[in-house]
């Protein structure tokens, strides 16, 4: 008897297990791989540029000035990599190309050809290709070149911190410049902040990501054509050269935080972000973009960009589209997890992508101070949004795969809303006129692989985002990733949506007793959280790119204060933490309240331990 029952009991664990294993939802990793180079201790990686060679070796450079050739990179003949030092002595390196047997590379205060005249696997000939004016500010970088198909190099030049103001410091400073083989500089387009990363897609346009700070509210991706300005008038004085292609001035900027479009109402030279990146939900420090353009060897979005966040340590997916001539389009997360904080990407020979990190004095929630990783895509078809188009009445979804019917009909399987950031010469901005939108129809094409809704209330240069929390295919399963944000520049004109409207939506009211799970989040704050990012940043017992809640914990703030400081806060609190909180006003007073009561909580939960 005894026999049976432990049969019986342990086929059902058994069971268990295999239900539990069969119904697990995907994560990233079962189709988006992270393999990482190791790296010999002695040397600090600490990357600021990547360079894939024809001959399969990998070059990198780095913030300490150095540029090192990494053999066996792709791993293939054993997980075993070998570096060598071809190049030192250098300010800063913060991009890197390699053309014709040379490497150039951005100095803080030079571009410069390095080559290796005599073959033997080191740097002997430094030609200075132009020098730019420096101040000596610490916040002066220079980021490049990117080569473009006629050989002129791209440069962006970083502003100085010095807060509220124009003509930082050193000349072209917040400019793109195109500089010639043989050292002739155009200044192309300003109003750049901190433009870490840039590239041009298959149609030659550029595109440069911005990082949220003054007369930046958050994160965003821009397409710049010459002459262009792209909001941050810091750099303007250099407007008045005889050669700048654009002519504009800083009493011509409206600074009463309105948002932007309000402002490039009344301005036309100011270009609006293609794409907003939310800040602190999908990301707070927006570094490199890369077209896929390996036709299907890097992921299942070929065309479509991927642009890194150093502070999050994770890589996006952006999806384009042109309405009236204007670039528009949406963001979603694509795959998190890296060991620091990401600057650099660049595919390899095999479609793979290089990915390349550093954190010293940024902060990032990959622990470690620098690192070099490759990602890669496994082959297998993840249930993902593939891509979304603004109609006029609406949006239409593309699918990877078939969706069941019956669950995108539900209302309820959608949460949409629309919100906008203020432009202004303070730091950052807080989410504001935030409005819930309702959906009217749907219509699911034949294959079932694109979905259509028309919605109540679509509003031009909005960011609109979308939660298909309910959204399922046909095996049920979720979306590998259920939230989108698309930056609606322009509405396209054209029929609108005939169609039922979906079934009406069924608020659940639920009221669940507080019970803590075994690692001490209690069960319906962890999922608050991560909602509202907080655990982007923050985390129970340890430093990310935040303090710790424990620490916080030890503030003895009241929950009201947390609250204040949540839709305000206060740098000064932290000054040990390099990255300043954005406005998190957005987040529903009930929630962060909710919180902030969990978080003083820990103070006892603390104190009952010391206690025994």
């Amino acid at each position: 008897m005894k026999k049976y029952t432990a049969f019986v009991l342990l086929f059902a664990v058994a069971l268990g297990a295999f239900a539990q294993t069969k119904l697990a939802p995907k994560k990233e990793q079962d189709y988006y791989e992270i393999k990482t180079l190791p790296i010999p201790k002695e040397i600090y990686l600490e990357v600021g540029g990547l360079a894939t060679m024809p001959d399969g070796r990998l070059a990198v450079s780095t913030r300490r000035g150095e540029i090192w050739i990494v053999e066996n990179p792709y791993q293939k003949t054993s997980h075993q990599t070998y570096y060598r030092r071809f190049a030192s002595g250098l300010h800063e390196v913060l991009g890197l190309a390699y053309k014709d047997g040379a490497f150039y590379c951005s100095q803080r205060g030079e571009l410069t050809k390095i080559s290796d005249t005599d073959r033997d696997g080191v740097a002997d000939l430094y030609e200075p290709i132009y020098q730019f004016d420096l101040s000596g500010n610490y916040h002066e970088y220079t980021y490049g070149p990117v080569i473009d198909k006629n050989g002129d190099m791209w440069v962006s030049l970083n502003l100085a911190w010095v807060g509220f103001g124009e003509g930082k410091f050193a000349k072209w400073r917040g400019w793109f410049v195109k500089i010639t083989p043989g050292g002739k500089l155009e200044p192309f387009a300003g109003g750049l902040r901190s433009p870490a990363g840039y590239s041009f897609n298959e149609e030659g346009d550029l595109f440069y990501g911005e990082n949220q700070g003054d007369w930046v509210g958050s994160g965003r991706v821009t397409h710049l054509a010459k002459g262009e300005f792209a909001g941050n008038p810091g750099g303007l004085k250099w407007a008045k050269e005889p050669n700048s292609p654009l002519k504009l001035s800083l009493e011509e900027i409206q600074d009463n935080g309105s948002p932007m479009f309000e402002a490039a109402k009344k301005n036309p030279k100011i270009k609006l972000p293609a794409v907003w990146f939310p800040h602190a939900i999908m990301g707070i420090s927006t570094s490199d973009i890369l077209q896929d353009t390996t036709k299907g060897k890097f992921s299942p979005f070929p065309g479509q960009y991927f642009v890194a966040d150093q502070g999050q340590s994770k890589v996006m997916r952006m999806g384009l589209e042109k309405v009236n001539g204007v670039y528009q389009g949406f963001a979603i997360n694509y795959r998190e997890g890296f060991q620091s904080g990401i600057l650099r990407e660049r595919f390899g020979l095999d479609g793979s992508m290089f990915v390349g990190m550093t954190s010293r004095g940024w902060g990032s929630t990959g622990k470690d101070d620098f690192g070099l990783q490759r990602l890669f895509w496994n082959g297998n078809m993840p249930f993902e949004i593939d891509m979304i188009k603004a109609k006029s009445d609406g949006f239409e979804f593309s699918f990877t795969q078939p969706v069941d019917v019956n669950s995108v009909k539900k209302a309820a399987s959608y949460a949409i809303r629309s919100y906008i950031y203020k432009y202004q010469h303070q730091y950052g901005s807080p989410i504001i006129e935030l409005k819930d939108l309702k959906i009217k129809g749907v219509e699911v094409s034949a294959d079932r692989k694109k979905v259509r809704i028309s919605i109540d209330g679509i509003r031009r240069f909005y960011i609109h985002e979308f939660t298909l929390k309910g959204v399922l295919n046909d095996k049920g399963e979720p979306l590998l990733h259920e939230t989108a944000y698309y930056t609606l520049n322009e509405i396209p004109a054209g029929p609108t949506l005939v169609a039922a409207a979906p079934e009406a939506e069924i608020k659940v009211i639920v009221t669940a007793r507080t019970v803590k799970n075994s690692m001490g989040y209690e069960l319906g704050i962890a999922g608050l959280l991560k909602k509202h990012t907080c655990s982007a940043c923050h985390a129970k017992d340890s430093k990310l790119i935040g303090p710790a809640f424990t620490e916080i914990a030890k503030r003895n703030y009241s929950n009201q204060k947390i609250l204040e400081l949540v839709y305000k806060p206060n740098p000064q609190n932290w000054p040990d933490f390099a990255t300043e909180m954005a406005p998190m006003s957005h987040v529903p007073k009930a929630d962060v309240l909710k919180i902030a009561g969990w978080i003083n909580g820990l103070r006892e939960t603390e104190s009952l331990k010391n206690h025994d």
